[in-house]
This record gives structure tokens, C-alpha cells and sequence, in this order.
């Protein structure tokens, strides 16, 4: 399979390249970057064979079957569109879109084209929520409450490596986007109660710097969510788990039990990297033939949570 990564020498761009490399039969053919020059020379040095600083010139190959999206948000939806348009199945970062209107329309696309659409809802796949999953499907634990914490420290528009951010990141539509998501996907079902507090907004950026998300689930389990780009200490998203039979510190792919002893997660998943695993199932499941888990279509009701927390927020 031939893959073109757009925003490859971003972050999440080389995050996924490097879990491109650990899949069997898969080729990454073509990179896209803003800057002619250094995406070429980012090429070079992973010898990749072609390289462009717009996706329509990629799009354009006929030695590219699929495209990973790690651009800026607001160009998700148009990209992605643009990449079913073009006859390609597409993988699309968190999150799909910035609002319900374009997550919508993604959706409407892919329905129509038929392609693989998938959204880059990684919790989903990160072997430490795989375990969480994999009890509750089985009836062995009951989910009574998530505890989550997304904390940054960005008081100035940088990315994930320190740099200089050319477009704006977004507490609700961006970072509690996997944890709306997250919750709905363990608990089985769309949140029947949503609300977000937001504190002041950013003077330069105009966005808020922190946020207190609360859900109710059907089943009636509960999640907070505090988010903050104030949180001067580690960063990172961290989950406790508060179930009927034992608590759960999910840490990324690692998994702790309340006491903080590890719990051992061989054998839940073929590699402890959820960038890797979300990209196999996109490859599978485009070889397959199927829906992937965390279709643009299954990940639908977390946007429309979204929309109804910003509404309310307004």
C-alpha cells in the first residue's frame, strides 16, 4: 500500500511515519509540507521518493492509495474531502474538523465515495483504554466515572516539539476531542447531559487557556474533564478509571491499577504504540475492505457533543 503523510515533518507527521515503518507491504511514497525546501530535504534524508508543499500535487499520483492527514485543524475538513475526491482513502489527525457543519460534510463524503474515512481518535486504540475496553465488552468491569486531565503548558502558540505554531490549537475542539470521544466509545453510547465551563480567553490567541468539561453517560457513568494551557508540570492527558471492580490510571499505552502498581498489557494488542496501531487498522481494514473502528462516521457523536458544549458555552 502507498501512503502520502501531509505534514510530515510535523510532530504527529513523524510520529506517524515512524509507525508507518513497523507495517508490513506499506510504502510511504509522498510527504507534503508547507516549505518547498525543507520538506524536500526531509524527503531525502527518509528517502522518499516524491515530495510537494501542496497535497493537490500529491493527490495528483497514481502511487498514492491513501493519505494520513497531520496538518493544521482547520484544514482537515477541505483536505479530507479533497483526498475522497481524489479517489483516496484518508486518515485525518484529531479532529476531523473544527466544527459540526465540516465534521458533517466529511461524513456525507465518505458515504458517498465509499472509501476509508477514519479519524485520529488514538485513545481508542492505546493499549492501556484497549484493556478498559476489552473488560467492559466482557462484562467484567462497569465504568462509574471518569476522572481526565489534559494539561499543557502554552501561554504562547507553540506545537508539541516547542516550535512556533502556525495556526491555533483549541482546548474543546482539539484536546477534549479525544476524551468526548473516549468516553462515549467505553460507556456505549452518547452523552445524555453535556456542559463546559471555559475561563478567560487568550488577548493574542483568542482562545481559552482552561476549560471544566462534565458528561453523563446513558448508562449513567459520569466524566470530568479538566483541561488547561496554564498547567505549569508535566504534560499530557491522564484518565482514571472508577469502576464497579477496581480503579484504573490509564497513561497513555501504560495502565496502572489505584495503588499506581502496573498492570501488565502483553498480549492485548500486536504493539504497545497507539500511532502504529491506529495506523494497522487503517491499513487493514482499507485492505479488508471495511469500516474501520474510529470511522469519520462512528466518531460523529463525539462532534456533536462538541457543538452542543460550545453552544452552550456561548
Amino acid at each position: 500500500m502507498r501512503i502520502c503523510v501531509a505534514g510530515a515533518y510535523g510532530a504527529f507527521g513523524i510520529k506517524h511515519l515512524d509507525a508507518l515503518a513497523n507495517i508490513d507491504d506499506v510504502e510511504v511514497t509522498s510527504v507534503m509540507g508547507p516549505s518547498k525546501a525543507k520538506i524536500e530535504a526531509f524527503a531525502a534524508e527518509r528517502g522518499i521518493p516524491h515530495a510537494a508543499d501542496t497535497l493537490e500535487e500529491c493527490l495528483a499520483r497514481e502511487d498514492v492509495d491513501a493519505v494520513i492527514l497531520a496538518t493544521p485543524t482547520q484544514m482537515h475538513a477541505a483536505q479530507s474531502i479533497a483526498c475522497m475526491e481524489a479517489g483516496k482513502h484518508v486518515l485525518v489527525e484529531i479532529p476531523m474538523a473544527d466544527s459540526l457543519a465540516d465534521s458533517l460534510a466529511v461524513v456525507e463524503k465518505q458515504r458517498e465515495t465509499g472509501l476509508v474515512a477514519m479519524a485520529g481518535q488514538v485513545r481508542r486504540f492505546n493499549p492501556s483504554h484497549q484493556w478498559i475496553h476489552n473488560k467492559v465488552q466482557a462484562g467484567e468491569l462497569t465504568i462509574l466515572q471518569m476522572d481526565v486531565q489534559t494539561y499543557f503548558f502554552r501561554r504562547t502558540n507553540t506545537n508539541a516539539k516547542g516550535e512556533p505554531r502556525s495556526w491555533t490549537d483549541h482546548l474543546l475542539w482539539h484536546h477534549a476531542c479525544h476524551t468526548v470521544d473516549l468516553f462515549q466509545y467505553q460507556t456505549g453510547g452518547t452523552a445524555v447531559e453535556a456542559f463546559g465551563l471555559q475561563g478567560p480567553l487568550h488577548p493574542d490567541l483568542g482562545i481559552a487557556m482552561d476549560m471544566a468539561i462534565g458528561l453523563k453517560a446513558p448508562s449513567g457513568a459520569i466524566c470530568s474533564l479538566s483541561l488547561s494551557f496554564n498547567n505549569d508540570g508535566p504534560f499530557g492527558t491522564f484518565f482514571r478509571y472508577i469502576c464497579d471492580k477496581g480503579t484504573y490510571l490509564a497513561r497513555y499505552d501504560d495502565l496502572y491499577d489505584g495503588n499506581e502498581t502496573q498492570i501488565d498489557l502483553s498480549g492485548v494488542t500486536v504493539s504497545n504504540n497507539g500511532i502504529e496501531l491506529i495506523d494497522r487498522e487503517f491499513v487493514a481494514a482499507i485492505r479488508e475492505g471495511r469500516e474501520p473502528n474510529a470511522s469519520v462516521a462512528q466518531t460523529l457523536p463525539a462532534m456533536e457533543t462538541l457543538d452542543r458544549i460550545e453552544r452552550g458555552l456561548k
